[in-house]
């Protein structure tokens, strides 16, 4: 009798266990039971797997919260005058040849952050005060909240002016410069490069003056050209000629040259000389940071194990425009680390 008992004893204790072993094995896979009573543990687990993928019709996985790729354009007609008012759907963009969907598109006349990286080595001398007419234009001609900051260099780069928003300031400085010593080119854009990321505005440029090609700098070319490759800023350079001397060698032309393509931007290079033609050079640049679109998209393929990806951006031009120059930069760095 007493063994009766206790087999039907253990049966019931069996039974009751079954069901709640289920249950525990069922949470433990991390599925959330339909009839689960509690809704905000149900929602947990829902939204958990919804930030994680979400299959396509394809059953393929796509990441969510992918890095936006921002790409700074500047189109302009066969007469170098800007081309505005183009639409979204005027643009194509290619990531290492595969068409992406445009996420992101404006024309609007942003604010910039901007930083002057100012030469005021010797050979400056004579040529300071019409540099100085053609940055005042420059600065005249910019957006009403853009922030500046100015780095002079000579035989060292040094920080002037923090970022204001007053160009009375930034010229104020210049004015009593007495220019004298070397050219440490490269190391004033390397500094000016990492300052420029504490700009209050995501839209960020350079805008370096120069005569000469670097002679005293503790950063070599290759170094400040991988760290102007990998950052988000356009550098626009005007280099500053003497037709008699020619100090802005082959050389000097050509860094100038490859740190502006780089990022999108342009350089320049006027007579030292030639005041109107300093003037009209610094009014287009301020002019062309105004009239630029920014370009968004997500990459697709987010599994790439390419270091650098290359960006191509197609415009097609309205009816009767002709051909458009367009103007950017063409890569970026792979978010894959």
């Amino acid at each position: 009798m007493r063994h009766s008992v206790a087999r039907l004893f253990l049966a019931i204790l069996l039974t009751a266990m079954i069901p709640a072993a289920g249950i525990a094995l069922h949470q433990q896979n991390g599925t959330p039971d339909s009839k689960d009573k509690n809704p905000d543990t149900a929602k947990k687990a829902a939204d958990s797997a919804q930030n994680k993928s979400v299959t396509t019709k394809n059953d393929q996985s796509l990441q969510l919260n992918v890095d936006l790729v921002s790409v700074t354009v500047t189109v302009t007609d066969s007469y170098g005058r800007f081309v505005t008012g183009l639409a979204k759907d005027q643009f194509e963009v290619y990531d290492d040849r595969i068409k992406q969907e445009i996420a992101h598109f404006s024309d609007e006349d942003a604010p910039v952050s901007l930083g002057i990286v100012y030469d005021v080595s010797g050979s400056m001398k004579e040529r300071i005060h019409r540099s100085m007419q053609a940055l005042k234009r420059f600065i005249e001609t910019s957006h009403d909240d853009d922030d500046f900051f100015l780095m002079a260099f000579n035989n060292r780069a040094n920080l002037v002016e923090d970022f204001t928003v007053s160009a009375e300031k930034v010229l104020s400085h210049l004015m009593f410069v007495q220019p004298h010593g070397s050219t440490a080119l490269y190391d004033a854009a390397y500094l000016a490069v990492e300052k420029i990321k504490q700009g209050r505005h995501p839209k960020r440029a350079l805008l370096i003056i120069s005569d000469g090609q670097d002679n005293n700098s503790r950063y070599t070319y290759n170094e400040l050209r991988k760290r102007v490759k990998e950052s988000d800023v356009q550098i626009y350079c005007i280099g500053i000629t003497d037709p008699a001397t020619d100090s802005l060698s082959a050389f000097g032309r050509s860094v100038l040259e490859e740190i502006a393509r780089m990022t999108g931007g342009r350089a320049f290079f006027p007579n030292a000389y030639n005041e109107p033609e300093l003037v009209e050079i610094c009014t287009r640049i301020a002019l062309e940071l105004r009239h630029q679109y920014a370009v968004g998209f997500y990459p697709t393929d987010v599994q790439s194990e390419a270091k650098w990806h290359k960006v191509q951006i197609k415009v097609k031009p309205p009816k009767g425009l002709g051909h458009l120059s367009v103007t950017y930069k063409d890569g970026y760095e792979s978010f894959k680390k």
